[in-house]
């Protein structure tokens, strides 16, 4: 733990803020932003050595059409190394971080760590295209910010696992982010802040997609940003809508010249 303490860390994280707070504001489609090297090499050494097999925990299983991954928040079962990672995420330094980085005042942690922790995909698992769950129930806040910190060394762009930015419209990914050992993405939540890793996993079967994640609130939000509660809101991209025969049928109908369509209904008789 000393090492995510010292001042040199606190330096960095300060100078990152304070150079990148314009661009994460730019970011596209929402804003965004991602840092490589972004632990010390210590702490992200330790939390990689000791991340647990999916044997070793009793991990939280999803496998369903929008997503199959595993996932584990019970930060204070996990080995040492993991679990200073994730309390240095919810601590000061890093919430003043957030703060200038973002513009995003009166930054809140996350105790209880809901749906974050560890994260694990293996081969040909998934997480469809979402925009994600915006009201903590228990704390009655809303989420402001997500934090994703990658832990797959020599991950080559073959196996996939991006990490995906869509504009609102669901007609376009505009950023695909290769989850690489120590790169730390961020990036404000909101209800159309659409971002997933949506085709299969296409890793060797004994590798992983391994991931930490924080999730960040604040006591009201934006009149603009304001939505009633939901849970997780899966979206489709444009290859995964199914066209129904009879949509097909009239398009079909709708471009065949009429000399054409003649043609064939006289060869049906």
């Amino acid at each position: 733990m000393k090492e995510l303490l010292s001042d040199e860390f606190a330096l960095k994280l300060e100078r990152l803020a304070r150079e990148n707070a314009e661009r994460y504001k730019n970011g596209k489609p929402f804003p965004h932003i991602y840092f490589d090297d972004f632990l010390p090499a210590e702490a992200a050494e330790a939390a990689l050595r000791e991340f647990p097999e999916p044997k070793e925990l009793k991990w939280q299983q999803f496998d369903n059409p929008n997503e199959k991954k595993l996932a584990f928040d019970v930060v204070e079962k996990l080995p040492t190394g993991d679990r200073d990672v994730l309390y240095f995420l919810n601590s000061r330094p890093m919430l003043q971080f957030l703060e200038v980085l973002t513009g995003i005042k009166g930054v809140i942690p996350d105790p209880y760590y809901v749906g974050g922790g560890l994260h694990q995909i293996r081969r040909g698992g998934k997480l469809d295209v979402h925009a994600d769950f915006n009201h903590h129930a228990k704390l009655n806040l809303e989420r402001r910010i997500n934090v994703l910190v990658y832990l797959n060394k020599d991950w080559k762009e073959e196996y996939g696992g991006h990490f995906e930015l869509w504009n609102r419209d669901m007609t376009a990914c505009e950023l695909k982010i290769l989850p690489i050992f120590n790169r730390c993405a961020i990036f404000s939540t909101t209800s159309t802040s659409y971002h997933g890793h949506p085709t299969p996993l296409a890793c060797p079967p004994e590798r992983a997609r391994k991931s930490i994640a924080t999730y960040y609130y604040s006591n009201g939000r934006p009149e603009e940003e304001m939505n009633d509660s939901h849970s997780t809101l899966f979206m489709k991209r444009p290859e995964d809508v199914e066209v129904r025969p009879s949509v097909l049928k009239k398009f079909v109908h709708a471009v065949t010249p009429p000399i054409v369509a003649d043609a064939v209904r006289s060869l049906r008789r």
